[in-house]
């Protein structure tokens, strides 16, 4: 099984630039080992179940509340049986299909 998790998470009431906060987010994400990417509007993560990708989600917000009266978080789950390194793939096949490279 594949899960991607797509999450944007972070403070508003920490001022316009929340970047330390994401940081914080990042760090946990790198400690729990699953290919990521991140982007400019959340990060995308590909782990092996849902349990997986709810783990992180309440990490990523534990690291935030001991400091932070306030968070804000989007979710977006994309679930498939019996496939794995979709992370990449699901870019891989769009190139394909438009003829050019579209990731960096």
């Amino acid at each position: 099984m594949s899960v991607l998790l797509e999450f944007a998470m972070f403070p508003t009431d920490k001022g316009e630039s929340v970047s330390e906060y994401v940081g914080r987010i990042l760090k946990v994400i790198d400690e729990e080992g699953h290919p990521y990417t991140l982007t400019a509007m959340g990060t995308i993560i590909e782990v092996q179940s849902l349990d997986d990708a709810l783990k992180i989600v309440e990490k990523a917000y534990r690291q935030l509340e001991k400091d932070c009266n306030r968070v804000y978080s989007t979710i977006k789950l994309d679930i498939r049986k019996g496939s794995v390194g979709r992370l990449k793939q699901k870019i891989v096949s769009v190139e394909k299909k438009v003829g050019k490279k579209l990731s960096s």
